[in-house]
């Protein structure tokens, strides 16, 4: 289980720009990615849901207000708020399904989020999947921010995918499988490509990000 860290993350950057001009260029115009990464924790999930399908302003939006109300936030403080509590932060009916199936999930001890550390890729997105709410993209995103794994390529991701397009001037319908083939050369650091893509992304678009 390869992991990309503080010690190695410019390293795997570099070795990619190496391989591909345009990753090069990338690096070249705008410097290192950051190293994203997150906590291994349960307020983490729900950002991460909190992010599924939708603008991060809208979704830093809900979580500011969710820990405005809550401070930090754990199973039991989402399980004692009510369905328009949780509406007034923001959230959808669907995510509000969602985050309470991960509650129950972590306190029955369904899923045990320290014991995931030891497990294959394959294997964390078999656990993460088992929750109502969490697919392909919730689980690539986890296992790249929270477990620093090196080499996942969210084709579920806009951002990814438009950044993708933008930087090697792709087809506009371009198939998944295509685009899997690009990145192909990237392994088994698809991650750190990625985060390099989304850097890209990022500072043509003046984002600014919250956290």
């Amino acid at each position: 289980m390869l992991q990309f860290h503080k010690g190695n993350f410019t390293y795997l950057c570099n070795v990619l720009s190496k391989k591909d001009k345009h990753l090069r260029s990338i690096i070249n115009e705008h410097g290192h990615p950051p190293m994203w990464t997150r906590p291994n924790t349960f307020q983490t999930l729900v950002l991460t849901i909190l992010e599924q399908q939708v603008s991060l302003a809208s979704a830093y939006a809900a979580f500011k207000k969710i820990k405005e109300r809550v401070g930090y936030i754990t199973p039991q403080k989402i399980l004692a708020l009510k369905d328009e509590e949780l509406r007034a932060c923001y959230f959808s009916r669907q995510k509000i399904v969602y985050v309470r199936e991960l509650a129950n999930a972590i306190l029955s001890k369904q899923l045990q989020l320290k014991k995931l550390e030891h497990l294959t890729d394959e294997e964390v997105r078999h656990e993460l999947k088992k929750i109502k709410g969490i697919g392909d993209w919730t689980a690539d995103v986890y296992l790249m921010h929270v477990l620093q794994r090196t080499d996942l390529f969210p084709l579920g991701d806009i951002a990814l995918i438009n950044s993708l397009k933008e930087v090697k001037r792709l087809h506009p319908h371009i198939t998944n499988e295509d685009m899997l083939k690009i990145a192909e050369p990237w392994r088994p650091y698809r991650t750190i490509a990625s985060m390099i893509l989304w850097h890209s992304y990022i500072k043509k678009r003046e984002i600014k990000l919250q956290g």
